[in-house]
């Protein structure tokens, strides 16, 4: 005995609205096998069910409702199967896509995440022992701008040779490098090969400070201070890494070497 649905249960089945389920029927598109002629009513099967599926899949591939009408419509089934082993082949790629395109957002909420809970634990100096750093200084940039930090990566490889360039990955991490009173812009090496403009940063214990582009100088004066008159230091270098605090934001972790 063939079990018919209702409208209302069909859309809950396919997951959409009783409407439409009745502008697929006036279009043509997926029309019920039974209505009722004193009511009505539309009644669905199984394989109105299957249909109304197919399109509700194909929609989600960006076919339009006259395109699935025309496929649907096809007279030869291994043309239908075709057209749908491709189609399933485009569903793949497209959630391959978003499953990288996920990696990728979760790659960045982590590196978010960290980033605040490394600004709130900071809420004043700190002594943090952080490990040996190799970074390539900028011969250009002094100080990040909107324009640099938009893909800095792309301004450091392009101070390397080409035929050095494969022998170069940087982490997601820029920074401002401070000696002898003169500031560069700096990445921050994962691999690389000896060339001008590398800096080698020792590891050892760091006075650290989160601050704004506004405080910037005060806070770096405020650590040098306390390096001079606590721990005996006259750093010769210091740091100043760029924390990303919004799409278009910024703000600095500075770190003054004290280890004698």
């Amino acid at each position: 005995m063939t079990k018919y649905f209702s409208v209302g249960e069909a859309a809950k089945l396919v997951n959409t609205t009783s409407e439409t389920l009745r502008h697929y029927d006036r279009i043509g598109l997926v029309k019920p096998s039974k209505r009722d002629e004193w009511t009505n009513y539309r009644y669905y099967t199984q394989q109105d069910i299957v249909r109304l599926n197919t399109v509700r899949a194909l929609q989600l591939m960006d076919l339009s409702l006259q395109e699935i009408k025309e496929v649907l419509e096809y007279d030869d089934l291994e043309k239908i199967i075709d057209f749908l082993a491709q189609t399933e082949k485009k569903a793949d790629e497209k959630i391959a896509a978003l499953q990288y395109s996920k990696a990728k957002i979760q790659l960045a909420k982590s590196d978010y995440e960290e980033k605040l809970r490394a600004r709130e634990s900071l809420n004043g100096p700190v002594l943090r022992d952080i490990p040996e750093r190799v970074i390539l200084l900028s011969d250009t940039l002094e100080a990040p701008t909107l324009d640099n930090l938009w893909n800095y990566h792309r301004h450091f490889y392009a101070e390397i040779a080409p035929d050095l360039k494969e022998e170069f990955s940087f982490e997601d991490l820029a920074g401002i490098y401070t000696e002898n009173g003169r500031a560069r812009l700096f990445a921050v090496c994962t691999h690389y090969a000896k060339i001008d403009g590398l800096k080698v940063l020792p590891r050892g214990k760091y006075l650290c400070a989160n601050c704004t582009e506004e405080k910037r100088e005060q806070t770096l004066g405020e650590l040098v201070h306390i390096a001079q008159t606590k721990y005996g230091v006259m750093p010769a270098f210091t740091v100043q890494l760029i924390v990303v605090s919004g799409i278009l934001q910024w703000n600095y972790e500075v770190q003054v070497y004290v280890d004698r």
